[in-house]
């Protein structure tokens, strides 16, 4: 038995180092490309698995910097200087137009705002000042004036005639104060006279001041300021009845044919005060009539001018314009 189990031993002793042997042998006799064909196999497997990472190669030279923009051209010297002189031109005639309305005291009554020179047949007037305020009482479009009332006289508030032109006694009425039938009597026909005195009734006019002079050309002048309650009413009256845009809504005694007027300058426009004047067209009778309407708050204003032959237009604009900046 003992012999027996020695030689099983040594037999299976010899076996297993035959085998590890051989194996041993075929490993080393693998040839070159057997061994890169193993290694692409094991480099794909791990090429295909989920968790490799790829790193992207360096570049051979760092990436070049943006190019800049070029610079915006320069805006042409000439095109800047126009800009700038009718930037000056607009604010120059901005502050025209902000201060006639508060240069009353100081300002030469010739020298109106966009009516050429004084020899161009402008009249003479008297320096103008505004009446005082009754204590405690604000200015017709101050905040805390909702009514926009005229707390001045209101005969006060009438353009003075200017110098050398006699002033007609007729229009000063008792005590300054106009009885509505003269005023009506500017208008020509009878029914409109009383269309007009129903429309003055219905919104409560309260009284008229008026004022009337004739120069040594003859151009005879008329000026009529009507009171009511607040300048909405007012602004009713003047927008639709008496001074539409394209014609009057009555027609003067001595009219036929009246047009809107649009050769006043726009530089002589009053802030707060609205203004519409008309001038009778050709072929008209002995003479020719010119007149405007002006909104002020709770005051209506009425001028005309009539002259034979032909109304002057310069005269006429700047009794217009001055009348509108005691009202405004």
């Amino acid at each position: 038995m003992t012999e027996q189990t020695e030689t099983q031993s040594e037999t299976q002793s010899e076996t297993t180092t035959e085998t590890q042997s051989e194996t041993t042998t075929e490993t080393q006799a693998q040839t070159p490309a057997q061994t890169q064909t193993q290694t692409q196999t094991q480099t794909e497997t791990q090429t295909e698995s989920p968790a490799a990472i790829v790193v992207p190669p360096l570049p051979a030279t760092p990436p070049l910097p943006a190019t800049p923009p070029p610079p915006a051209p320069r805006p042409d010297r000439r095109v800047l200087r126009a800009v700038l002189r009718w930037t000056a031109v607009a604010v120059v005639f901005g502050a025209v137009g902000a201060g006639t309305a508060y240069g009353i005291g100081a300002m030469e009554r010739t020298d109106v705002p966009g009516l050429a020179t004084a020899s161009d047949g402008r009249w003479e007037y008297p320096t103008l000042t505004r009446p005082p305020l009754p204590s405690g009482s604000p200015g017709p479009f101050a905040d805390s004036n909702p009514a926009e009332a005229h707390h001045a006289d209101l005969r006060a508030l009438v353009l003075p005639a200017p110098k050398g032109a006699k002033e007609d006694p007729a229009l000063r009425g008792s005590d300054g104060w106009l009885p509505t039938g003269t005023f009506l009597a500017e208008y020509s026909e009878a029914s409109e006279r009383d269309a007009l005195r129903t429309a003055l009734t219905d919104r409560g006019l309260r009284y008229i001041a008026a004022r009337g002079w004739t120069t040594t050309d003859g151009t005879r002048t008329r000026i009529y300021l009507l009171r009511f309650g607040s300048g909405v009413v007012v602004h009713d009256l003047f927008t639709e009845r008496v001074a539409p845009a394209s014609a009057p809504g009555f027609r003067l005694r001595g009219t036929d044919v009246s047009l809107f007027d649009d050769g006043f300058p726009p530089q002589t426009d009053i802030d707060r005060v609205q203004r519409s004047a008309y001038n009778e067209m050709a072929p008209y009778g002995p003479e020719q009539v010119r007149h405007a309407y002006l909104s002020a708050g709770d005051v209506l204003a009425l001028v005309v001018q009539s002259r034979e032959g032909r109304a002057a237009a310069v005269p006429f604009q700047q009794t217009v314009v001055l009348q509108s900046q005691l009202l405004g």
